[in-house]
């Protein structure tokens, strides 16, 4: 029976031993600094990517910031994790009761607030050629898919209009300046029509607006960017 107690005793003292090697008590400073630089390389590239890419309505240059220094920090509390046990689960601890309220109303902002996350804990974690090589493809990825879409991007074109024979010219200049175009909306009263287009603009077509405006009968034309959800 002793000897049984003594057999689990060891293995719970190995087990310790076995956990307290895992946490590295002394950061040097040669590894903050690599660790620190590659994360802010990291967020730059993020930071640039997102700049570049963003489609959306109004571009947040604070939001952009906020994700380099989130990589930076992330990389940060990681180092701190990695070398003290107790402080880890202090921060388990702190990180659960922790709410984020703002809210992300782009799909992509989320991408990226992850992706630079991501990034800022692979690289507090030492994996540095991992961080590099991943943001790398992750960047091709989001930069190839995002330029295709933001070419693609469709266009909402309200006109307004009095008379078959202009009804019947508009769609003719339409069909010469666009890719594609779906009617979605049409209402005619007594003293005009009005057609709201769901159009796919051919690049580099400034002059669409004022080629439908020239049109004799066009009362008024109006051309928005949307995000291809269209709600009668």
């Amino acid at each position: 029976m002793q000897n049984e107690n003594n057999n689990q005793m060891s293995f719970s003292d190995l087990l310790n031993t076995e956990i307290l090697a895992n946490f590295n008590t002394d950061i040097s400073l040669t590894q903050i600094s690599i660790t620190m630089l590659l994360s802010f390389l990291i967020g730059l590239f993020i930071y640039t990517l997102y700049k570049r890419i963003f489609s959306g309505v109004l571009y947040s240059k604070n939001f952009n910031i906020t994700l380099v220094g989130l990589s930076m920090i992330t990389s940060l509390v990681i180092m701190a994790i990695g070398s003290n046990l107790i402080l880890s689960l202090g921060m388990v601890g702190a990180l659960s009761i922790v709410r984020f309220r703002t809210p992300i109303k782009d799909p992509t902002d989320l991408v990226f607030l992850f992706w630079a996350l991501a990034s800022g804990i692979i690289t507090g974690a030492g994996f540095y050629s991992l961080a590099i090589l991943g943001s790398i493809i992750v960047g091709v990825v989001l930069f190839v898919f995002m330029k295709k879409s933001k070419f693609e991007t469709p266009y909402l074109f309200i006109v307004s209009f009095n008379g078959e024979t202009t009804e019947q010219n508009i769609y003719e200049q339409i069909k010469k300046t666009v890719n594609r175009y779906d009617i979605k909306q049409k209402s005619v009263t007594a003293s005009e029509t009005e057609i709201t287009f769901e159009v796919r603009l051919k690049e580099k077509e400034p002059g669409f607006v004022n080629s439908i405006t020239n049109i004799q009968g066009v009362e008024n034309a109006v051309l928005l960017s949307y995000n291809g959800d269209y709600v009668q």
